[in-house]
């Protein structure tokens, strides 16, 4: 896991600070978000049931088409088919994931780990859609990783939740109770906090 910049946990009892900082810690691996997150503060107040959570993320890669990671080729020789000869792999199950909702799982072959074919009666018209083709948004997929990260973060019982993702900046608040604007505005405040260079904890 990368090296947080700010890591906080807070509680009025001491056993409850280490216990879900090790929580933290562990949804964090096994999430993948490390990379993603710079620096994280997290407020347990027991006495109001309430679980505050504030990140700063690092950069956020945008948005990958299918240019970005392999070459697209139209053939209409002996066959009809567009060639995706692949320069990055990390984004292969995406792609073809988006090909056989388009095509259909026949109409898909990859006779390499390199390579990808698709049959189509019109390839050079396909070839200029799957050129430009979202394979992958980083962005929106972490935006469900963080509402993810944060509810398995939270204390059990605590359904009554709020979080807001804007540019680099994620806050989410739980609670058993009726949720309350100051803790909104507090969690604010946490990540006004972290922005000024909140220290690891």
């Amino acid at each position: 896991m990368d090296a947080l910049e700010t890591f906080i946990v807070e509680s009025a009892i001491d056993s409850e600070t280490a216990f879900y900082r090790q929580i933290i810690e562990d949804n964090l691996s096994s999430l993948k978000l490390g990379p993603a997150i710079g620096r994280i503060k997290v407020v347990l107040r027991p006495e109001d049931s309430l679980f505050q959570m504030a990140i700063i993320l690092r950069d956020i890669g945008s948005k990958v088409t299918t240019l970005d990671m392999a070459d697209v080729e139209a053939r209409t020789g002996a066959s009809h088919e567009v060639v995706i000869s692949i320069k990055k792999e990390r984004y292969i199950p995406e792609l073809l994931k988006k090909l056989w909702d388009r095509h259909g799982k026949a109409n898909i072959r990859q006779p390499d780990r390199w390579t990808v074919a698709v049959d189509s009666d019109n390839p050079q018209e396909e070839a200029e859609f799957i050129e430009k083709m979202i394979v992958a948004d980083p962005r929106r997929t972490l935006h469900e990783d963080l509402v993810d990260f944060a509810i398995r973060a939270t204390p059990e019982g605590f359904r009554v939740r709020y979080h807001l993702f804007k540019g680099k900046r994620f806050v989410f608040v739980a609670s058993e109770e009726a949720m309350k604007k100051e803790w909104i505005e507090e969690a604010g405040a946490m990540l006004d906090e972290l922005l000024t260079g909140g220290k690891t904890k």
